[in-house]
């Protein structure tokens, strides 16, 4: 999976770097099908709030989400939950669609 990590008027560090690589793995581990992911942290001076936004191309979908939050590493905990959860429901679909078994429309 291509991970691409960008700032808007914040410095990226190692360890902001580091911390986005450890979130991300657990999305590999739950959907092998992930082909890449964007992330841009954003300081936003004037409401003094930290903001992460992601997109996650899976297969056949690309998933996006955000999060506001009072602390950098809140946000980026926070913006990986929500893709999380999409992960989640997408892979439950793909599983779900045409697959009932023969044996209980009898």
């Amino acid at each position: 999976m291509q991970v691409q990590v960008s700032g808007h008027q914040i410095e990226i560090t190692p360890a902001l770097r580091d911390y986005v690589d450890a979130r991300r793995e657990r999305l590999a581990r739950r959907f092998d099908r992930l082909t890449s992911l964007n992330v841009v942290l954003e300081v936003e001076k004037n409401r003094l709030a930290h903001r992460a936004e992601g997109t996650l191309a899976a297969a056949g979908r690309v998933l996006h989400a955000d999060a506001v939050e009072n602390d950098m590493y809140a946000a980026i905990d926070a913006l990986f939950d929500k893709l999380d959860a999409q992960v989640r429901r997408h892979k439950e679909k793909r599983k779900g669609h045409g697959r009932e078994d023969i044996r209980d429309l009898a």
